[in-house]
């Protein structure tokens, strides 16, 4: 499948770190969100398996990146996924994109949104969903970030 044009600014293509922090060894739905990715026109970083959030983090600032795409199936997502929020943040991240995916409880939700962490989403979720939410949010951002003070 040809890839497709960036959607997001002029020619500017959007990166994306897809993560599996901590202890999970599962990576087929990280793996097809990968290729959903890269397919709707996205550069895709995928860090494998149990990356540290220090890792993750440390990978996002250095690669660039617009958007970390986290997935964790284990339930361990209400530490790893703030830690690394609270890392990117702490290196100068604030403008990337958090997005969580994977085995995550209603409960859960809002409190992860109140952290930045958008999207939550979870087996089953359509790939058109995640790639639209990816583009909507980064599109807005870039916007706000060319409007003159």
């Amino acid at each position: 499948m040809p890839q497709k044009k960036p959607t997001v600014g002029s020619d500017k293509r959007i990166r994306v770190l897809v993560a599996k922090p901590g202890l999970d060894g599962h990576d087929r739905g990280a793996l097809i969100l990968c290729r959903a990715l890269r397919d709707a026109g996205m550069e895709v970083i995928y860090t494998g398996f149990l990356a540290t959030p220090e890792q993750v983090s440390q990978m996002a600032i250095d690669e660039d990146v617009d958007v970390v795409a986290m997935s964790l199936l284990n339930g361990a997502h209400m530490t790893a996924f703030p830690k690394v929020a609270k890392l990117i943040r702490e290196k100068g991240g604030d403008d990337i994109l958090l997005v969580g995916g994977g085995i995550i409880p209603d409960d859960d939700k809002p409190r992860l949104e109140k952290l930045g962490i958008t999207g939550n989403y979870g087996p089953g979720t359509a790939l058109k969903t995640i790639i639209e939410h990816v583009e909507r949010i980064v599109r807005e951002r870039d916007s706000k970030k060319s409007r003159p003070d």
